[in-house]
């Protein structure tokens, strides 16, 4: 496969698209400096999947470097073009890329990037290869880098009955005294996630640790029950 030609398609694609305006309106919503061409989903979605049609990698090397390729450019959407790239080749999300998804998450830093990381490209692999995987998931829990530790907290995040309940409240436990507010949502989030398969674990969970959990975390996972 031909890297450049990859990187060269979704730049044009994107370029072609691009809304002075919107990239404006973006790049204040995301609160960056990182330049954004003002293509929305509706104006990436097209150029992604050509670019999986045209570019398919041959092998995990190849998968690596056009995953990396995309995601070192400078603008916004080509990052998450890189994402949706990485997700569109479920042979390779498996956790010898999980290495790969670590350095996205650290390097891409903020909630845009992370969580699609964290849930469809993380999240997958501890779906698919739980055993493996979840001592490395664990491992993030301690991370110094915050968005590991958000991370690992919303990693199952849509895994509903296959939840591995131990490593999920594990992982909110250990992080309900952070005053992060990423981490906070974080919590309150992946509890009310999984509260629409397990309401009464998750019940069980909060009221223990009521005096433990910040109010946001606690409103957010109790947001749709009755307590």
């Amino acid at each position: 496969m031909d890297v450049d030609a990859l990187v060269a398609f979704v730049a044009q694609g994107l370029s072609e698209g691009a809304d002075p305006v919107k990239a404006a309106q973006m790049a204040a919503y995301m609160k960056t400096d990182v330049p954004f061409y003002g293509a929305q989903k509706a104006t990436r979605r097209p150029v992604h999947r050509e670019a999986v049609r045209r570019f398919p990698p041959a092998d995990r090397s190849e998968y690596r470097q056009a995953v990396l390729a995309l995601w070192s450019r400078p603008h916004r959407e080509e990052r998450y073009v890189a994402i949706d790239y990485a997700g569109s080749f479920p042979r390779y999300i498996t956790l010898s890329s999980i290495p790969l998804y670590r350095k996205m998450i650290v390097e891409g830093a903020w909630w845009d990037s992370v969580d699609s990381i964290a849930i469809h490209l993380v999240g997958q692999v501890l779906l698919n290869q739980r055993d493996a995987t979840t001592p490395k998931v664990r491992a993030w829990i301690e991370d110094p880098d915050m968005w590991l530790r958000r991370s690992a907290i919303i990693g199952q995040i849509g895994h509903k009955g296959a939840t591995d309940t131990d490593l999920l409240f594990e992982a909110c436990a250990r992080r309900m005294h952070e005053t992060e507010f990423f981490i906070r949502k974080a919590i309150g989030w992946a509890l009310r996630d999984y509260a629409r398969t397990n309401p009464c674990a998750v019940i069980t969970f909060v009221m223990e640790h009521r005096d433990e959990l910040s109010g946001l975390s606690f409103r957010e996972a109790t947001k749709h029950l009755d307590v």
